[in-house]
């Protein structure tokens, strides 16, 4: 199993842009699946539109490319049908946040046994570069050339509150980390939310001043905060908004819980 391959290389090359921090999730995932000892006849992907919901084309397994912001929704009613998958969610924060936040928060609320893979590069990187739902303040994009005027979503943190089993969060300058947390996620029940925040110096670097790989993969360690730090430091979940808005985020397993999952509930 240690050479073993889950992608598809008769695809490559892959359509990703040099230095896309998609990559790196994939290398992440394919470890974490195989230490796992998954099989793949019995996990199917899902996906929506964007960079990283291109993932799922790349997999050798049976997989759904769908309509912008619903892979949720196709995600649960493939599991409603076929109980025994594992159905695998890969999306990004346009699809899943912006185009598809109401699916996200009523998946999450009803804590659906999905396991989802939310790739955060904070613009819309196949489109164009546009600002999206989770682009930070003030930072640039081709259609906030001024800067943004409006303030991030933080996803974990909308996954936490509104009910997901399992929700972690890190960056693809930290993989070791991404992977520990996305095998855990794999043996929990109910939503497990997985979000990776990672580079994209095509468009979001190249607007930011981090137009190489190397600058941009510094710029999430140096801009991110582990939440065992932030208890160290007696910080609260207040303080922890107000790190997203002046410029950092939290990494970590920000929610592992125990909630009743959704077949669970309506299988009583």
């Amino acid at each position: 199993m240690e050479n073993f391959q889950i992608y598809r290389e008769d695809r490559w090359p892959h359509m990703f842009c040099p230095g896309c921090g998609i990559g790196t999730v994939m290398s992440c995932f394919q470890r974490a699946f195989l230490n796992k000892g998954l099989d793949l006849d019995r996990t199917a992907f899902v996906s929506g539109i964007g960079c990283s919901s291109r993932l799922a084309g790349y997999v050798y397994a049976d997989s759904l490319h769908t309509t912008h912001g619903r892979a949720l929704a196709f995600a649960t009613g493939l599991k409603l049908a076929q109980k025994d998958l594992e159905v695998v969610v890969f999306t990004g924060d346009g699809d899943l946040g912006s185009i598809g936040g109401n699916h996200f928060i009523q998946a999450c609320r009803r804590n659906m046994d999905l396991f989802v893979v939310c790739v955060n590069n904070n613009n819309y990187g196949m489109t164009g570069g546009q600002v999206s739902s989770t682009t930070w303040h003030d930072y640039l994009t081709t259609t906030t050339p001024k800067g943004n005027p409006e303030y991030p979503f933080d996803l974990s943190r909308v996954a936490a509150t509104s009910g997901a089993n399992y929700v972690a969060r890190y960056t693809t300058a930290h993989p070791k980390q991404l992977v520990r947390v996305i095998e855990e996620g794999l043996g929990k029940k109910g939503l497990r939310f997985i979000e990776a925040w990672a580079a994209c110096p095509t468009y979001y670097g190249r607007y930011n001043k981090m137009a190489s790989p190397v600058e941009h993969t510094r710029w999430l360690k140096e801009n991110s905060i582990h939440i065992e730090q932030m208890k160290v430091d007696g910080k609260t979940a207040e303080d922890d908004i107000d790190l997203q808005v002046t410029g950092k985020v939290t990494i970590g397993v920000l929610r592992d819980a125990d909630r009743m999952s959704y077949l669970e509930a309506i299988q009583r």
